[in-house]
């Protein structure tokens, strides 16, 4: 009797077996079977939480469960960051984002909640937004060449807006004014809303914006667009050459927008989200619409790719910040 309970014990045993082998599968398949929270850790309006909202809708549909944005600003995107850096593991916490989260907060901050390297997997990154050093069309210089040699000959005569310190304008041109050898007054202001306008104003001379918030300034002659971050010209502006043309890569002109999930999602969840990202970033109509026609360039790279872009980006901002002498306000 005993020998034939080991035996049922043992087929028992056995039985079982198929269904640990195939748990990963199942898992898989089972994904999402609820809502899913993509935490914005910016205000509402904005570029980005735009963007977070017309994804969710489609990645909602497509997954056949609702995406919802969930709003956390404050801190420099912080309290947002953490919260997710904190959340389960479970592929239903997401975190739309800009660089400033994982490449340069660390650098501003003398210690943060969470470790923007360790406490995140990346997705992917679906656009990069260049930024375009533009002028005050009262200022005599036409290309960067004559914008140089006209701060050199008056020295702290111009000032350029930025949004605060530690921000994409302020470690943009403090590394261009680092490298070129220039005098240019730091003026920050309380966001990129009032940056543009005080540069049509002429109460400062200079800032940098995405092609989004001053094409049509420059469209109409208002502003004066010089030069662009990023690798390659923008295709609706490609009059504009790259601070990279111009003999200037160092200079920090570009900010993008990613996808993470808290460290220790399971890979398989991790592969499908960036399937289902790049297929939306990828659709032609809603690139046309969305990403071009706003100024952006397309990514929706793979994470491993954008694991190696924030490890360049990290190094790169370390020297930005060294150079500023930004610190978190």
């Amino acid at each position: 009797m005993p020998r034939i309970a080991q035996l049922a014990r043992r087929a028992a045993s056995l039985l079982l077996l198929p269904a640990c082998l195939t748990a990963p599968a199942a898992h898989a398949q089972a994904y999402p079977n609820k809502p899913i929270r993509i935490v914005v850790p910016y205000p509402a309006g904005g570029g980005l939480d735009v963007m977070a909202r017309l994804l969710g809708d489609r990645l909602g549909k497509r997954l056949g469960q609702p995406a919802v944005i969930e709003n956390k600003p404050g801190a420099g995107t912080i309290i947002g960051a953490d919260a997710v850096a904190k959340a389960a593991p479970d592929g239903y916490t997401l975190m739309l984002t800009a660089d400033t989260t994982v490449t340069l907060n660390q650098h501003l901050y003398a210690k943060l909640p969470y470790d923007p390297v360790k406490d995140f997997t990346p997705v992917t990154q679906l656009v990069q937004l260049n930024q375009l050093l533009v002028l005050n069309t009262e200022v005599p210089a036409q290309n960067l060449k004559e914008l140089i040699a006209y701060a050199k000959a008056n020295p702290g005569k111009l000032n350029y807006a930025s949004y605060g310190s530690g921000t994409p304008p302020h470690l943009a041109m403090e590394t261009l004014k680092n490298i070129a050898g220039i005098s240019v007054t730091h003026v920050p202001y309380k966001g990129l809303p009032q940056a543009v306008p005080a540069v049509l104003a002429g109460e400062v001379q200079m800032t940098f914006s995405g092609a989004a918030s001053s094409m049509a300034h420059i469209k109409s002659g208002r502003l004066r667009a010089i030069a662009i971050g990023g690798k390659s010209r923008l295709s609706i502006m490609p009059e504009v050459p790259t601070f990279t043309e111009l003999g200037y890569p160092e200079v920090p002109a570009s900010t993008w927008f990613g996808v993470f999930v808290p460290a220790g999602t399971p890979r398989d969840i991790v592969a499908k989200l960036h399937t289902e990202f790049k297929a939306l970033m990828t659709d032609p109509e809603f690139v046309q619409k969305e990403v071009v026609a706003k100024g952006y360039e397309l990514s929706a790279n793979s994470p491993e790719e954008f694991t190696a872009l924030i490890a360049a980006e990290i190094v790169r901002n370390a020297k930005a910040v060294k150079i500023s002498g930004a610190k978190a306000e």
